[in-house]
């Protein structure tokens, strides 16, 4: 898939591999959604095909569909190529919580060697958020002091969270948020059968980052944003919108309809916030805090939905409360 937006990080591994030697590890830090790990999986490929030939001439990292090594690539079958990602749970469609430390490990056998096709290899790693703490330090080795030829592209969606002396030895990508004519690009492309009014709802709840959006396909987003859009402007004085709400999402076959509400209630008091007077900033940020919290908990603790949709809407209705005291 041709990558989407992202230009000056593109430029910059760009300009980094037209030398003779480009850093061994870069960290590829933004938000979740917006495209970093297709950044890696993009880059590995440009850098792979390019080092070991045939010659092509490309804009971006787009390399040629017929170019053998990107055959390799999509067959998962290149020796030179690897990529550390949570796994999956015994029996189970569940991931792990963290990458461990045996996967790290797993990779020692492949540094002992040179390259097999060209004087490089790559490795992607999404997240090294999810490294647990051992593998953080097995990985640390590798970056004190690196395989001949290898590249680490290193996904991280929180970089102030990792061990210091790991940042240290990555050169930094930062990247951010996609316009909207990108977002619907990418998701024009991933969601091909999508006709034009879901690829602009999709686009409004995507914050530009097309991978959120990608989450909420088939949610009825727009149905859900409504109902918080009534809340916040007509309040819940009886508790029926509410309580209707919270039966509404606590079942079973809701469950993506529910994460997607613990993402969208406390965005809306966001915005409230955004666009609110001086005076009543303080009191909407404090009232945006206790949303996130309550959605955070709910996750860490799998807290009962239809409580916890419950809670949230209390607040989101607490905005029509406070906006027409403030006209008072």
């Amino acid at each position: 898939m041709t990558l989407i937006g992202h230009a000056s990080a593109v430029a910059a591994l760009r300009d980094a591999a037209s030398g003779d030697r480009i850093h061994h590890a870069w960290l590829l830090a933004g938000p979740k959604g917006i495209g970093k790990a297709t950044f890696a999986t993009a880059a590995a490929r440009w850098l792979l095909a390019r080092e070991a030939g045939p010659a092509f001439e490309s804009d971006g990292l787009d390399v040629p569909a017929a170019h053998p090594i990107g055959s390799l690539l999509d067959a998962g079958s290149h020796p030179d190529f690897r990529v550390l990602a949570r796994l999956p749970k015994d029996r189970s469609e569940e991931l792990a919580r963290s990458i461990a430390v045996d996967q790290v490990r797993a990779l020692q056998p492949l540094f002992a060697t040179t390259p097999s096709l060209s004087r490089r290899r790559v490795v992607v790693i999404d997240a090294i958020d999810d490294l647990e703490r051992n593998a953080a330090n097995a990985l640390l080795k590798n970056l004190e002091e690196p395989p001949r030829g290898t590249i680490f592209l290193l996904v991280s969606h929180a970089p102030g969270r990792l061990l210091p002396t790991i940042r240290s030895r990555c050169r930094l990508l930062r990247f951010g948020a996609l316009d909207a004519p990108e977002v619907a690009a990418v998701l024009r492309t991933v969601l091909p059968d999508a006709d034009s009014g879901e690829i602009t709802d999709l686009v409004g709840v995507a914050g530009g980052a097309p991978g959120t959006a990608l989450g909420f396909t088939g949610l009825d987003i727009a149905g859900l944003d409504a109902a918080i859009d009534r809340l916040a402007r007509e309040g819940d004085p009886g508790n029926a919108l509410r309580a209707q709400l919270g039966r509404a999402l606590a079942t079973k076959a809701a469950q993506g309809r529910y994460e997607a509400f613990l993402e969208r209630a406390p965005s809306r008091i966001a915005a409230a916030a955004r666009t609110a007077p001086p005076a009543r900033l303080g009191e909407l940020t404090a009232l945006w805090r206790q949303a996130r919290e309550i959605g955070d908990r709910a996750v860490r603790q799998s807290a009962d939905p239809q409580t916890t949709v419950f809670e949230l809407a209390g607040l989101v209705a607490a905005l029509a409360h406070k906006s027409a005291h403030a006209k008072a």
